[in-house]
């Protein structure tokens, strides 16, 4: 675990970013150290990191650091710890995906190796039979002893959260707003209450008081693809953030699971069907046939969705 200082001053280079964060994540990562890159000139590295990694140090100030700490130490008191890039707990998943966050908030208890976990996401505007079918995937997941990630929002992420604590099952909620911010939706905050009462995880990626945002959810859905294995999309249209996870997750290199049902209703889903890395499914059975081949996964149930 980096130190109190080191975590400031990821969080102080993070602010003095004036691109993608990811792109600090890479040159802190590269540097072994965000302290190093403040305090010593002379870190190898590539020629264009060096030149970004010089002017984020240039920007902060020790007063930047002060301020960096405050907020740690802030939202430590709410029961949040951080988590950098230079952390030995930073998910291993996450940190395989090039456009990983340089840090994460969470609130309750996230594995600190490598997270044998699946997302499960939809559409908001969930079918009956699509949140019963997330519901049923995320038991079954649960039981599997796989933990389920997904996303606090409304229709199927509510359902797979619900399934997954239904089954004395881990699920992990990424949200897209900061840790401290009012719950989003309003309606999910005692789920997220019961998440993280009942062994799971709230993370988020934002800073603590970030209200919630459009930009914000596709940047959360990156996160949620990188901490996965793989993803399921439930239920999603063309224009669903979840079919945007399912673009990442191929970004990722991770595995994408349709159901048939999707892939014979949606035109996207279709088309992303024969794609490498994507397996059209009919039942757990076949995501669990997949995933023992990335993570060890007992082989328990059948159960259809």
């Amino acid at each position: 675990m980096a130190g109190p200082r080191e975590q400031a001053a990821v969080l102080a280079l993070v602010r003095a970013s004036a691109g993608e964060w990811y792109q600090t994540a890479d040159v802190i990562s590269e540097a072994g150290s965000a302290l190093r890159l403040l305090d010593d000139e002379t870190v190898i590295m590539s020629a264009e990191r060096e030149q970004h990694a010089r002017q984020l140090a240039s920007r902060v100030t020790p007063a930047d650091l002060e301020r960096a700490q405050a907020l740690i130490d802030r939202v430590a008191s709410q029961g949040v710890r951080l988590i950098t890039v230079v952390d030995d707990d930073y998910p291993e998943n996450l940190k395989l995906i090039f456009n990983r966050p340089p840090f994460i908030w969470v609130r309750g208890h996230l594995e600190a190796r490598k997270l044998r976990a699946i997302a499960v996401v939809g559409t908001r505007q969930a079918t009956p039979e699509g949140r019963a079918a997330a519901a049923g995937l995320a038991r079954g997941l649960a039981q599997a002893n796989v933990t389920v990630l997904s996303g606090l929002a409304r229709g199927i992420d509510t359902a797979a959260h619900t399934g997954a604590l239904d089954a004395d099952g881990a699920t992990v909620a990424v949200i897209g707003t900061g840790i401290l911010a009012p719950v989003y939706p309003p309606e999910n905050d005692e789920l997220a209450r019961r998440i993280v009462d009942r062994g799971g995880a709230i993370v988020s990626q934002f800073w603590p008081e970030a209200p919630p945002q459009k930009i914000n959810f596709p940047r959360r859905n990156v996160v949620m693809s990188g901490m996965a294995a793989g993803t399921v999309v439930v239920e999603a249209g063309a224009t669903s953030g979840a079919k945007m996870q399912a673009r990442l997750a191929l970004e990722h290199g991770k595995r994408l699971f349709l159901p048939e049902s999707l892939v014979a209703s949606q035109d996207w889903a279709s088309r992303y069907a024969t794609r490498p890395g994507v397996t059209v499914v009919r039942d757990l059975r076949d995501i669990l046939d997949e995933l023992v081949k990335i993570v060890e996964i007992p082989h328990q149930l059948s159960l259809s969705f």
